[in-house]
């Protein structure tokens, strides 16, 4: 080979060595390409904010929508640069596509969202873990967010009913002062009104025609020989009988037989303790029999009329202790006891009346006063409690955020009992004694929780063929199996006959026979008449409905109380006779039929 020639080749060599290199140099500061390892030594990416597929070691803007490139991290080797590049994401599973400027906007194919922006892929792993409920918090923002937690705790279930009461007379100890025969005041012993009087106190002195006449019959036949007939021990009889009828006391008869001297006027006495609250006679005025005089009240045991609200009528019971306070004694509070719920609601305030009794010494407690209320149910001793500030509600959802360690927070749905005292809830199921809650923040979390699950329902729902006329939506996991029943909601009701018309929404006691409740499905609940004939009694566990009893008692196959089956109301039958439609006939002006046949004598056509 000449000279020349292998010098022309050693020249074109070079060149196209340069070029490669230009070539490689070029390529590197693409979007595309990973940098050699050279060059990664040290290096600082830049990324597009809207775009993390873009990835350079140079700062730029974004060859997607222009956007000034973001620095991320320096990386320090070829391994680390490489996993970070677009090249390495085609081993894993693209799962969905979302949009970055629309959340929630999601597709299965890739595209541009509703503002016209490229869609980004979302691989398995970051899938998972969008689709788990838990949410991941940095410290930083935590605090930023105001976030405060409790502890769920076990405490007694108490609720305070507070109400306003009116006091008034115990109606069991008023007592009327009246006379049996007609007569004129003589002389009053108690002439005003709120005058105390003691039993056997006199009150008034009377004359009466009646009560002399009487009195001298009783003397007459007192007068008879002892060894009179029989006839005359009647008369004496007869007469004391009509003295102890006109209500005069033993002590009174036995002056008059001693003094054998009928008296003008009689003396009347207090027959209880109390104070005299109405006073309606004078000195010189005739009263007729039966004319009220006098009306006394004991004010030793005072009634307090209260009106409870029917939703917290649950929480009153008979005997159970009541306190009440005067505004006018605000240094001491009296204690006293339910002693009966009336039986109706009013209708206009919708409140139920509640009468409570207390012992008033020293008669602190005025009829006519106002006071108020304060009744203490404890329904439970030992419950678990949460305060009401850690619940959000939303529509029949109950939820409650629970503090994880590692600023991770779990929504949980959970089931309240009755409220308590404090503003705190009773628990049934959800939550656990010791965990941290979140009681304040949890607004924010719970838009973030809100905002995966709409993006889930997004995703999940295929529109199958077999459905698609009907418009019903399924899952792929779908299956074509029916419901399981053990999902049905279970009802408590009392074995009890007379009381299966009553359904309760949790476990216990009876509140009318304090028998135990029994759980009852659904189904079961249909075959349940109450009020009618009792056909047998069955086992309320679905499994073991095939057993039957002519009598109450217990599953031999479970032990769970058998629940009567009673026979179901008759259907309504069709007694009337069926009318029978001519089968044609005549039309009479202005639109009117009228039946073929001979007309009725006297029906005007």
């Amino acid at each position: 080979m000449k000279p020349v020639k292998l010098i022309f080749l050693f020249i074109l060599g070079l060149a196209a060595a340069g070029g490669a290199e230009l070539l490689l140099t070029g390529c590197s500061r693409g979007h595309t390409t990973a940098p050699t390892e050279g060059d990664t030594k040290e290096k600082t990416l830049y990324t597009c904010g809207m775009h993390p597929q873009v990835i350079q070691d140079h700062p730029g803007n974004c060859p997607i929508c222009g956007m000034k490139l973001m620095p991320i991290r320096k990386q320090t080797g070829i391994e680390n640069t490489s996993r970070n590049t677009s090249a390495q994401p085609g081993k894993r599973k693209i799962k969905y596509y979302k949009s970055t400027m629309a959340p929630g906007e999601a597709r299965q194919t890739p595209g541009k969202d509703s503002m016209g922006m490229d869609m980004v892929p979302v691989y398995e792993a970051e899938a998972a873990a969008a689709e788990s409920q838990t949410i991941a918090i940095d410290p930083v923002t935590i605090q930023n967010m105001g976030i405060r937690t409790a502890v769920v705790t076990r405490g007694p279930l108490r609720r305070t009913v507070r109400t306003v009461g009116v006091i008034g007379y115990n109606e069991t100890t008023l007592g009327e002062v009246a006379t049996k025969f007609k007569g004129w005041i003589e002389k009053l012993y108690v002439n005003a009104t709120g005058q105390l009087a003691m039993r056997g106190d006199p009150l008034f002195e009377i004359y009466s025609p009646d009560l002399y006449s009487a009195q001298v019959e009783y003397l007459l036949a007192v007068g008879l020989p002892t060894n009179a007939t029989a006839g005359a021990e009647g008369i004496r009889i007869s007469a004391l009988t009509k003295l102890k009828f006109f209500d005069i006391s033993d002590e009174q008869i036995a002056e008059v037989e001693r003094s054998r001297q009928p008296q003008k006027t009689l003396r009347i006495l207090a027959p209880q303790d109390g104070f005299v609250i109405e006073k309606n006679v004078v000195n010189g005025q005739m009263v007729d029999a039966g004319m009220k005089i006098y009306r006394l009240a004991d004010l030793g045991l005072v009634w307090v009329q209260a009106d409870i609200y029917e939703q917290d009528l649950a929480y009153i019971k008979l005997g159970q202790e009541a306190n009440v306070t005067l505004s006018y004694l605000p240094d001491r509070e009296f204690r006293g006891r339910v002693t009966y719920i009336y039986p109706n609601v009013d209708e206009k305030t919708r409140t139920a009346h509640v009468r409570m009794e207390f012992h008033n010494p020293g008669y602190f407690l005025k009829p006519g006063m106002f006071a108020t209320v304060k009744v203490v149910s404890e329904l439970e001793t030992a419950v678990l409690l949460i305060p009401d500030m850690a619940i959000l509600r939303s529509g029949e959802k109950t939820t409650v955020f629970v503090a994880l360690d590692g600023g991770k927070f779990d929504p949980r749905t959970v089931t309240l009992g009755p409220q308590a005292e404090n503003d705190d809830y009773q628990v049934l199921s959800g939550l656990s004694e010791g965990e941290r809650i979140v009681t304040s923040g949890q607004f924010m979390l719970d838009s973030e929780s809100q905002l995966r699950e709409a993006i889930q329902k997004m995703l999940k729902p295929q529109k199958s063929s077999e459905h698609e006329r009907a418009g019903v939506f399924s899952t792929p996991n779908a299956t074509n199996t029916p419901p399981s029943t053990t999902a049905e909601a279970v009802k408590y009701i009392c074995p009890m006959p007379e009381h299966v018309s009553i359904e309760y929404d949790h476990p216990g006691k009876c509140p009318i026979c304090g028998m135990t409740l029994v759980p009852v499905s659904q189904a079961m609940l249909k075959k349940l008449h109450p009020g009618g004939k009792i056909l047998y009694y069955t086992c309320p566990m679905p499994e073991d409905s095939d057993v039957r009893s002519d009598k109450p008692g217990t599953c031999p196959k479970c032990g769970m109380t058998l629940i009567p089956i009673s026979e179901p109301p008759p259907l309504p039958s069709a007694t009337a006779a069926p009318t029978n439609i001519p089968s044609s006939s005549k039309t009479r002006a202005g639109g009117m039929t009228m039946p073929d046949g001979p007309v009725t004598p006297g029906h005007k056509n």
